[in-house]
């Protein structure tokens, strides 16, 4: 005789449950549901991204430093490569390479500023002319501010600058301190610097070498060829800032603006700073002009200055830079925007190789890059360092080639 089973209404309180669900998704449209669910992926997203921007920010110390180190290893690295492959060991190549390339940027701007205060020198009669002369148009133009409003406008600036001198000192303090943030910033960049170039490929074998031994290979394949998207951004850097060099002081020396060749040394390192370096040797150049030859000069020169920054910004840096990167122009205008509006100047820097890296690290391990990939497996056999844009074996081999053609995006 079977035992008594008592019959409960869950399942059919199941199935009614599930035709109810059943019927409230038909009743939302299918388009609302895909719309839904891609918003708050997004917005987690979102939320996550400007969590890790805020974290970073208060460890910029840190960061700046070693992204700088990053973009200047890419620079050198082909130099300590070449002297690597020459026989040179690799700490002397790496020491040979750093000391050359602090002597040239310590003989440009020690060449800058003896040109600036030579000419400076010569041009300080010609500055006390035009003061004169500003004074004579304040006084005699539709201003016509006498010389008592001159001297009470000086005695309330001096009034002022006593009243506020606890607000001036607190600010100089602070300007003090962040000198000394910048000293260390650049001895961490120089220390990082050594580093990247003498074991690049041991520091990203150990960190690839953290995650699950499956995540490996694609974790290499793209750390290699997202360094060498990286790599490609710095060298065209190099030659936009040349472009604006050659364009600005070329245009100063055909209007005969004074110190034309140190100009054009300044605007060269200054491009390698996004905004404020542009701004900064643009003024210096229209001071020149205004100083030397007069206001006429100076408008002309100013003309140029922007000339010159309109097709660096609208035209080589989308055109040139977008090409080297595998990035569309649009994408490299609106990465500097948004990186100079989330962290000012550091992200108009560092905002182009960053979208750079990631756009070759998503593509290579969408595409599954690392399985046919023979250039990423670490030569345990070699210790002599290397870059990280270096893949196992020699510098030379056909695989380390294809590494840098074959898997541009």
């Amino acid at each position: 005789m079977k035992p008594h089973v008592r019959r409960t209404g869950a399942p059919r309180a199941l199935q009614a449950a599930a035709a109810n669900a059943g019927r409230s998704n038909d009743e939302v449209p299918f388009a609302l549901r895909v719309s839904a669910a891609w918003a708050w992926r997004l917005g987690i997203v979102l939320i996550v991204g400007a969590g890790l921007i805020w974290v970073l920010s208060h460890f910029s110390l840190l960061i700046i430093p070693l992204m700088v180190a990053a973009l200047l290893a890419g620079l050198l690295s082909p130099v300590t490569n070449w002297l690597r492959r020459n026989r040179l060991p690799g700490g002397l190549s790496v020491a040979v390479t750093i000391v050359a390339f602090l002597g040239v940027i310590i003989a440009a701007l020690a060449l800058v500023g003896r040109q600036l205060a030579l000419g400076f020198r010569d041009l300080w009669g010609e500055t006390l002319q035009g003061v004169r002369q500003v004074q004579d148009w304040l006084s005699s133009g539709p201003l016509n501010i006498s010389a008592g409003d001159m001297d009470s406008l000086f005695d309330e600036a001096s009034t002022t600058l006593q009243d506020n001198s606890a607000n001036i000192l607190s600010g100089a303090l602070s300007v003090g301190s962040s000198a000394g943030h910048f000293a260390a910033g650049i001895l961490l960049t120089l220390f990082a610097l050594v580093f990247f170039l003498l074991d690049g490929r041991r520091i990203w074998e150990f960190t690839t070498g953290l995650l699950p031994r499956r995540a490996r290979p694609a974790a290499y394949g793209a750390g290699i060829h997202g360094w060498v998207s990286m790599v490609n951004y710095v060298r065209v850097q190099v030659v936009v800032a040349l472009i604006d060099a050659i364009g600005i002081a070329g245009g100063a020396a055909l209007i005969g603006v004074p110190l034309a060749l140190p100009l054009g040394v300044l605007v060269f390192l200054g491009s390698f700073v996004p905004l404020i370096g542009a701004f900064l040797t643009g003024f210096v150049a229209v001071l020149l002009a205004l100083v030397a030859n007069g206001p006429v000069n100076a408008l002309i020169m100013l003309g140029i200055v922007l000339l010159v920054q309109q097709l660096e910004s609208h035209i080589l840096q989308p055109l040139i830079m977008g090409r080297a990167v595998s990035l569309h122009p649009l994408a490299v205008i609106l990465a500097v925007t948004g990186g100079t509006l989330a962290a000012g100047v550091p992200g108009a820097l560092f905002s182009v190789p960053l979208l750079a890296i990631l756009n070759t690290v998503v593509r290579y391990i969408a595409a599954r890059g690392w399985e046919n990939d023979l250039a990423i497996e670490p030569d345990t056999e070699d210790d002599d360092g290397g870059d990280p844009g270096e893949p196992a074996g020699s510098a030379g081999t056909p695989n380390a080639a294809a590494a840098g053609e074959e898997h541009q995006p």
